[in-house]
């Protein structure tokens, strides 16, 4: 989920599992491709060059992707939401030879983007229809190196796929030095984020936060970036990006995460979980 934004050609519309997708071609970049459904955009892809990610939170999932262990090293990657596809593209085009397993419940949508936003050049990639906490349940231990979580009901994450028995099976899949990243979206005051790294903390010794600085104060409805290993994070390399490039983001971890979390209790499955809303401006309404 992101912001909407630049506006060009009316998009095609088509039915989905979810409701409407609309495919929208970028008028300023030759190959690039925005796809949303119920009207929020969920992916942005360049056809033409799957290395550019457009959408600011997807670009710092880049700089995760890129610190990973040795430059290029080929990796296997577990993808929690499909949408575009936009990181297994960019994970194929950066590191040849990784294999890639994307879990999305959409069939049509699945569908769609195998007729508008072909995948069938990706080496590697595998899609399967099914939703996240099934497809990650019946994967092997121990199989993965990276477990991405970005999936979205429209504008909100999917309450089963925020608490702690969800990112402990996901932890199950992951080799020792394994990553998981997940994408979250919250606003004022980030009552909703906090109980995420909560939770992620709760399963993995080593945790940090991006984002946007706005974002990350509370002051205004975002995406955040968490991600967790039991082995070391790649923090100085991760916080020199944010610093310094294109995307301007905060990195948090540590004392300053613990805080962050302060108070916050890990979600639960059983418990009443109402993922927040983006304010209807966020997507350009009144």
């Amino acid at each position: 989920m992101a912001r909407k934004g630049r506006r060009g050609p009316r998009p095609d519309v088509y039915r989905v599992d979810g409701g409407e997708a609309e495919l929208l071609r970028d008028a300023d970049r030759d190959g690039g491709w925005m796809l949303l459904v119920g009207g929020v955009p969920q992916s942005y892809v360049n056809l033409n060059d799957p290395t550019y990610l457009d959408f600011e939170y997807m670009r710092l999932m880049g700089d995760v992707v890129d610190c990973l262990g040795a430059e290029g090293e080929a990796f296997d990657a577990v993808h929690i939401g499909g949408a575009g596809c936009t990181l297994p593209r960019y994970i194929a085009a950066t590191r040849p030879g990784s294999r890639q397993l994307v879990l999305e419940p959409d069939a049509e949508l699945v569908r769609l983007v195998r007729e508008q936003l072909p995948v069938k050049g990706v080496p590697g990639l595998r899609i399967r229809i099914t939703d996240g906490r099934t497809g990650v349940a019946a994967l092997p231990d121990a199989s993965d190196d990276l477990v991405v979580m970005d999936a979205f009901a429209e504008a909100s994450m999917p309450a089963e796929l925020a608490t702690r028995e969800f990112v402990l099976d996901a932890a199950r899949v992951l080799r020792p030095q394994g990553v998981y990243m997940a994408n979250v979206a919250d606003g004022f005051r980030l009552p909703f984020a906090r109980r995420v790294v909560a939770t992620v903390r709760s399963v993995f010794r080593h945790t940090l936060l991006m984002g946007d600085p706005g974002v990350l104060r509370g002051r205004r409805f975002g995406n955040l970036i968490v991600a967790g290993s039991r082995g070391p994070l790649p923090v100085a390399e991760l916080t020199r990006r944010a610093a310094g490039g294109i995307v301007r983001a905060r990195l948090m971890e540590g004392g300053d995460l613990a805080a962050f979390s302060a108070g916050a209790a890990p979600l639960r499955d059983g418990e009443e979980i109402v993922p927040p809303v983006p304010p209807p401006q966020v997507f350009g309404g009144s």
